[in-house]
């Protein structure tokens, strides 16, 4: 396999050519021992997480049924430290790519500031670790006089980042206190194969592009930034809603000192407090009366339907009752028809015979007791008067 030569390096220290001589000294073969991915596999069998990978971990997975997971955060770098002895061979992009070496990993580095550790910095650190077969990925991050010295003021302190990048899932071990501007022996003392970051050039501490000799020795690797999110997104929307961050936290039981708040502002947020609940209590009883209103109408729509429905029915009984083809006019017909009757009973023929005298008395005129046939009482007070003359002249012939 080449190795590198000692005399083959740039101007900026960093090797750039392979050199297919052997070298000078012959050199027994030492096995690597570089740090491998932070993937611990943990046996289903025995219940037990092994943090060593194994010689050949695919066919240990397949025989034992075992899983890889995550069981604790990344490293710090100067807690387990690449002690490796054997020789560091310079790779090409394309070499990575193809899995070679294949007896140690990739070492790949990705470097930040990662205050307010978001999305946009993990799928930059996921870029970073997919970029070859078997990569071991090593993250710098600046410290806080780095930060405010070259680029602002942070949100995080140093020790809060440090510790949200070794719980990012991607990341196998963090550098502390990383240079702002890396050098031959900071790549040599973490035996770093690529660079990897974004492509836009990073002007910083006087240059116009801090990685600029680091795509010239052909390691560097680009990455995509991932649009719409950014720390100074972040605070740019913090500023923005400053008096709504302001009120929640004053509500939330914080004190105008915490949140350096005048007195004025304090007493200004807690009645902007007040308002809102006032407004969500209005807002609440304009819903319900809403509701309200929404089942009264409903129910008043069925009640009309319901009246109209009955009103018809109603209208219907009615006329068949009282209408001119009512059962009422033909009971009315009827019992009228019974009264006539009863009061204009039928007359007696003409032949029946007349009352005989009697012998013991004396002749006495006669006269007909019945109504004249021509002439019907016109009323019935008419027809009671006669029967009642009628019932006197019976008296007096008694």
């Amino acid at each position: 396999m080449p190795v590198l030569t000692t005399d083959a390096e740039s101007e900026t220290g960093i090797p750039k050519s392979l050199s297919n001589e052997p070298p000078s000294e012959t050199m027994e073969e030492i096995e690597h021992t570089c740090p491998q991915p932070r993937l611990a596999v943990h046996c289903v069998l025995f219940e037990a997480p092994l943090f060593e990978w194994p010689k050949n971990p695919e066919s240990f997975l397949s025989s034992k049924g075992a899983r890889k997971t995550l069981t604790a955060p990344a490293p710090f770098a100067d807690e387990t430290s690449c002690q490796c002895q054997a020789p560091h061979e310079k790779l090409t992009i394309a070499q990575a790519r193809l899995g070679t070496p294949v007896d140690r990993p990739v070492r790949v580095y990705a470097d930040g500031i990662f205050d307010l550790f978001h999305s946009g910095h993990a799928r930059a650190l996921m870029q970073a670790k997919t970029l070859f077969p078997n990569s071991y990925l090593l993250v710098g991050v600046c410290s806080d006089d780095l930060t405010h010295k070259f680029k602002g003021f942070t949100v995080m302190n140093e020790a809060e980042r440090y510790e949200a990048l070794r719980h990012c899932r991607y990341v196998d071990e963090v550098i502390r206190d990383a240079p702002w501007t890396l050098t031959p022996e900071f790549l040599e003392k973490h035996k770093i194969d690529f660079v990897a970051h974004d492509d836009i050039p990073y002007s910083s501490a006087g240059s116009d592009d801090v990685y600029k000799h680091i795509k010239e020795a052909g390691m560097f690797v680009p990455t995509q930034r991932t649009e719409g999110i950014s720390t100074s997104d972040i605070i740019t929307r913090i500023v923005r809603d400053y008096d709504v961050y302001a009120r929640r936290n004053l509500q939330r039981g914080y004190t105008a000192k915490e949140l350096n708040v005048s007195f004025i502002n304090e007493k200004k947020y807690r009645f902007q407090n007040q308002v809102d609940k006032m407004k969500e209590k209005v807002k609440n009883v304009e819903e319900r009366s809403k509701e309200f209103v929404n089942r009264v109408e409903e129910k008043s729509h069925d009640l009309i339907q319901k009246w109209e429905e009955k009103s018809r029915e109603f209208i219907g009984n009615f006329l068949e009752l009282f209408g001119p083809d009512g059962a009422w006019k033909q009971m009315f017909q009827e019992r009228s028809s019974r009264m006539l009757q009863a009061l204009s009973p039928k007359q007696s023929p003409v032949s029946s015979p007349t009352r005989s005298r009697s012998p013991s008395r004396s002749p006495s005129p006669t006269f007909s007791w019945l109504p004249n046939k021509t002439s019907p009482p016109s009323s019935p007070k008419a027809a009671s008067a006669s029967i009642s003359s009628m019932s006197e002249g019976d008296e007096d012939e008694k």
